[in-house]
């Protein structure tokens, strides 16, 4: 019988799980396959596994982040370190994190509209306790994004993965890219960098969803909210997008355009971070269209 990939990863660190989740079996375990992680769920704390050497790298700066946002007042709850691998072991490296309690919204959860109005308005209380913690406090904390890091994207893009794209996927890609040349340079925000609806956890309290908190935070940064609303039209469509942007103020032509800007290089974006870790399987899915 062929291990599911859920399975692989724990038989594979079975010895290292065991210490790191004592008061779970491997059987009560969950897998999530993240861009950069995988991510093994148990009762009560979660240990992030590094996809590659990159990534690996990149997990003290992961727990520093993590401490950081504990000591900003965002509205809801971040995963907090536990503890971490120690470099040059034989063991692979490891970040261990409190887990928050709650699950992504199913897909049919958003069908009635009286729920899809409290979804979108606690999307606008998510979104509006990010742009308040992009003061000072923060700033000293968090990245700000770069200025010219579109432009600078965009060369990465054309340089990295245009000689892996088809003629049609190269200028499919020009298409996409080209839109970003009107993207201003915006850092007004604490922003997710990767607001997919399965970062973002609920509870279901009196049959209804409410939220709960948010994980996968590698992409944080002080720049412009638009990246984490398209990444909310990505989740779940256009309709719940409207809502947010309409309950927010935010329904402006400036943050439409912004917000279409950026989501056309979401697939883009996950092919080039993948091409440079080292990740063929991220890569391959990414540049799914325009091979």
């Amino acid at each position: 019988m062929e291990t599911s990939p859920t399975m692989g990863i724990i038989e594979t660190h079975r010895d290292l799980l065991s210490r790191l989740l004592p008061g779970d079996t491997a059987d009560e375990l969950a897998v999530y396959e993240g861009q950069f992680h995988h991510v093994v769920i148990g009762s009560d704390r979660v240990v992030c596994l590094a996809r590659t050497e990159a990534a690996a790298e990149r997990l003290p700066e992961r727990a520093a982040v993590l401490r950081a946002l504990a000591g900003i007042d965002l509205g809801f709850r971040t995963p907090q370190p536990l503890s971490e691998g120690a470099q040059g072991t034989d063991e692979p490296p490891y970040l261990v994190l409190s887990r928050i309690p709650g699950a992504p919204l199913e897909e049919d959860a958003l069908g009635s509209p009286e729920v899809a109005e409290t979804v979108a308005r606690q999307y606008v209380t998510l979104l509006s306790g990010l742009a308040a913690a992009g003061h000072e406090k923060a700033r000293a904390a968090l990245p700000e994004a770069p200025a010219g890091e579109w432009q600078e994207f965009a060369a990465g893009v054309r340089t990295e993965l245009f000689p892996l794209m088809s003629a049609g996927g190269r200028e499919r890609a020009e298409r996409e890219l080209a839109a970003l040349d009107a993207l201003p340079h915006l850092t007004s925000a604490v922003v997710h960098g990767d607001l997919g609806g399965e970062n973002v956890l609920w509870e279901t309290v009196d049959g209804v969803p409410r939220l709960s908190g948010v994980v996968d935070w590698d992409e944080v940064s002080i720049g412009d909210p638009a990246e984490d609303l398209a990444a909310i039209g990505a989740s779940y469509g256009e309709e719940l997008l409207g809502r947010v942007l309409a309950l927010g103020g935010w329904a402006d032509n400036g943050t439409a355009e912004r917000i279409s800007a950026i989501r056309g290089t979401f697939a883009l974006q996950q092919a080039l971070y993948a091409q440079r870790d080292g990740d063929e399987e991220e890569l391959a899915d990414g540049l799914g269209g325009y091979r």
